[in-house]
């Protein structure tokens, strides 16, 4: 005769309860996370939209949520009540394209020349230019400014008969806003660390086919990092377009204004025409909104497996 025994179900401790419904709450909380994070992320920009829809004497009048009463003069006066206009966004292009295409070469060219040449100081340097990317921006404005402008000694360095500028001249001028961007150490930095993990295979292959150094890195290096190059060249031209404390400290005249700059005359000394601000914010917002639309595929790829790595 047998016998049937019937297993006692195990109780569930704490910890194994805890696991459990971390298990199936994980995925809902993941998604409500990002939801909430989605909302602060274009709440400005939704905002920005509505209240350049909306009159300036009825800015803050409810609804706050919608254009109501709705209205595109804000936009018309942007564009026409501002002579200037059509300069600023001439200037900011200039600038932008500039800076963008001259950072993505010499960036380009400081990163390979860490990752694979060998020259005297080369790991001081490295170390020095990463020790940079910690000083506030700030901190290096007024050197700048005088490097730029009227010079670190004033009336010139003088030797003999001879007398040397010590600085480029540039005040209200585009170069001058121009010139120290056209290299930062998080660029060279990005670079280099993406061509530390290339194979030098590639390299030595073309040296072998006759290619010398320049050949190497404009016709094979170049082609390879254009993934890094497109985020780099992304998020100089998104800094370039929307800078704003350089611009100031350089450009005198309205004609040489650039766009954030010419927008800033909307703002009084006593008031603020918001409605007219953010209809012209909304100007400079939408070029950088399409880019990232256009390339976001590139920017994610380069995030994802950045040159991070070490050769």
């Amino acid at each position: 005769m047998t016998t049937i025994s019937h297993a006692q179900p195990r109780m569930l401790s704490w910890s194994d309860r805890l696991i459990l419904w971390y298990d199936r709450l994980k995925t809902p909380l993941f998604y409500l996370i990002l939801i909430l994070w989605a909302i602060i992320c274009v709440a400005p920009l939704y905002f920005t939209l509505v209240f350049s829809l909306k009159p300036v004497a009825n800015a803050y009048d409810p609804p706050l949520f919608w254009p109501i009463p709705f209205t595109l003069d804000n936009f018309r006066d942007v564009i026409g009540a501002l002579p200037l206009f059509p300069r600023w966004l001439l200037n900011s292009l200039i600038v932008s394209l500039t800076v963008t295409i001259l950072r993505i070469l010499f960036c380009a060219m400081g990163g390979y020349a860490f990752a694979r040449m060998e020259f005297p100081l080369k790991g001081f340097l490295f170390n020095a230019m990463l020790v940079s990317m910690m000083i506030p921006g700030q901190v290096t404005l007024i050197p700048a400014f005088l490097v730029v402008g009227p010079g670190i000694i004033r009336g010139g360095l003088k030797i003999g008969d001879i007398t040397l500028p010590t600085g480029f001249g540039l005040i209200d001028n585009l170069g001058g806003v121009i010139l120290p961007g056209i290299v930062t150490a998080f660029g060279v930095f990005m670079m280099t660390q993406f061509y530390k993990s290339l194979p030098r295979e590639l390299e030595e292959a073309a040296m072998m086919d006759g290619l010398g150094r320049w050949g190497i890195f404009f016709r094979i290096v170049l082609p390879l990092s254009q993934t890094q190059l497109l985020t780099l060249a992304l998020l100089t031209f998104q800094g370039e377009w929307n800078a704003f404390m350089w611009p100031l400290i350089i450009l005198r005249t309205p004609e040489n204004f650039t766009l954030p700059l010419g927008l800033n005359w909307f703002r009084g000394e006593y008031y603020t025409l918001i409605s007219k601000v953010l209809a012209g914010s909304l100007f400079n917002t939408l070029p950088i909104l399409i880019l990232f639309f256009i390339f976001q595929r590139y920017f994610v790829q380069s995030i994802a497996g950045s040159g991070l790595k070490e050769g």
